[in-house]
């Protein structure tokens, strides 16, 4: 009875993996619903995208050049917006730079340059105050307006209710990325659905079935 079950449980892996497709992504399969669908503020009918990440996640990392790709491909069509997954709660050093970076309008503008600089000159930007200060500066960033900002109102506020945002969603690790209030995938989903590992590979295929669910949806807003 044990062997019937494990049989008939790796048919049922097969059969979905069979209907998986970054360029025909199948609901349940390359990405799910979320349990409570949160609301969306876009206009235009444009389609709400939202990454969840952390600046010191590899897997982010990897996925950021094509996530530029498809943004750049779908910009008229959707609304990116990034949350940084507070990993160290409510005072985390990386969360707190990418919103000081938002606040200034420059979180697009930097932020392949930040992952660089963590994951390929080691420096730790998302544990050490004083080394995103002395980066900033060396970076072409006015310091003291930065420091202006990471000290706002706004942005301290915004701080406090990262972990609030993330219960909203029920995100659990990064990168995680929510469309248009509705649906969740991430490479991990697409690497199990499609059965790849190969981080490159991985990474090209989240980005196409991300690009295919926002096709579809903005289909349904016409």
């Amino acid at each position: 009875m044990r062997s019937l079950r494990l049989a008939l449980a790796a048919a049922g892996m097969l059969a979905a993996t069979a209907f998986a497709s970054p360029t025909d992504p199948k609901l349940g399969v390359d990405y799910v619903a979320i349990a409570r669908p949160q609301p969306t503020a876009t206009a235009d009918k444009k389609v709400e995208v939202i990454e969840f990440f952390m600046y010191r996640c590899p897997h982010c990392a990897a996925l950021e050049p094509e996530l530029e790709v498809f943004a750049k491909k779908q910009a008229n069509n959707i609304v990116l917006k990034r949350v940084h997954f507070p990993y160290g709660g409510p005072n985390d050093p990386g969360a707190h730079l990418h919103l000081t970076l938002e606040a200034m309008g420059k979180a697009e503008e930097y932020a392949q340059r930040v992952f660089d600089a963590i994951h390929k000159q080691h420096i730790r930007l998302d544990m050490d105050e004083q080394a995103i200060f002395k980066w900033v500066a060396a970076n072409g960033i006015d310091q003291a307006k930065f420091r202006e900002y990471w000290n706002s109102f706004t942005v301290q506020t915004k701080l406090k209710q990262l972990n609030r945002i993330v219960d909203n969603y029920k995100v659990e690790t990064a990168p995680t990325i929510i469309i248009d209030g509705r649906y969740m995938t991430s490479p991990s989903v697409v690497g199990n659905a499609n059965r790849e590992q190969r981080e490159p590979v991985l990474m090209k295929m989240t980005a196409q079935t991300l690009d295919s669910i926002v096709t579809k949806i903005k289909a349904e807003k016409k």
